[in-house]
């Protein structure tokens, strides 16, 4: 098992390299197991998804659930895993600091920190948000391991299309420190392209928002690093709705004839 400062290592590592690399989200440790025995070189957790997996709404896990969610993936795991870690679970800059340090205790090796104060469902002020990133930065530059930290810009998904509004507040947390960069919500490759010649740091672009787009679109569009955000649950949940709605009205289990061999599943995420 590789060390966690090992870990953050090699997901330094993967920003700095000539290809972009795609990081899936797990909701769960065996989720987790299954995308790195698939050959993935990083995960990043979901808020949505790990919502999902605990039955509640997105953004209803308390931190001592996300801290627990992280402690599980990442000894689960021997690739890197970044924490969605939503606001920081707090609105003062030195408040986030310290849930930071928590977090890093876990032995992920990076996380994102967003703009949107999930408590009053509005933008953090431009200059707190400044401030948050910094105190964020602070904390990650005094840890043991070189953990990285991603920005994320969140007006084109909670506000609207503004973006102008995104290039600057990006380019204002890349001066404050952050590692990498993310503003969820693009839908074009035109726009990416726009949003990653305006800034030098990596940029993680929400891949499934790109309709028809590939991994070399989005790699010639200048993004480092691709994320499904809470996808993958919810694809999972259609096949079992539909085998559900089988059995409940037409009294069918001939569904299971499209269920992956337990085994196949197994074999998967004993690979480590």
């Amino acid at each position: 098992m590789p060390t966690q400062a090992e870990k953050c290592a090699t997901f330094v590592q993967l920003h700095q390299g000539p290809e972009a690399f795609i990081i899936p989200n797990p909701w769960d440790t065996g989720s987790a197991r299954l995308l790195q025995g698939m050959g993935f070189k990083a995960l990043a957790t979901s808020s949505s998804g790990f919502a999902f997996a605990l039955g509640k709404a997105d953004g209803e896990p308390t931190l001592e659930e996300k801290l627990a969610h992280c402690r599980a993936i990442a000894a689960a795991t021997d690739i890197p895993i970044s924490a969605d870690f939503e606001d920081g679970y707090a609105a003062a800059p030195e408040d986030v600091a310290r849930n930071i340090r928590a977090l890093i205790e876990t032995g992920v090796a990076g996380c994102s920190i967003e703009d949107f104060d999930r408590s009053t469902q509005k933008m953090y002020d431009e200059g707190l948000a400044i401030e948050r990133i910094r105190a964020a930065v602070e904390t990650v530059r005094s840890a043991d391991v070189p953990f990285t930290l991603t920005a994320r810009a969140e007006h084109l998904l909670r506000v609207g299309p503004d973006l102008d509004s995104v290039i600057r507040r990006l380019q204002s947390y890349e001066a404050a420190g952050a590692d990498v960069l993310f503003a969820p919500g693009i839908r074009t490759t035109e726009d990416l392209k726009t949003v990653t010649s305006s800034i030098d740091k990596p940029f993680n672009v929400l891949g499934v928002m790109l309709a028809g787009a590939t991994l070399a679109d989005i790699q010639a569009a200048g993004a480092r690093r691709v994320s499904v955000g809470g996808c993958l649950p919810f694809v999972g949940a259609k096949p079992i709705v539909a085998s559900c709605e089988a059995m409940l009205t037409e009294g069918r289990f001939d569904w299971v004839s499209e269920m992956e061999p337990p085994a196949s599943v197994m074999a998967r995420m004993a690979k480590r």
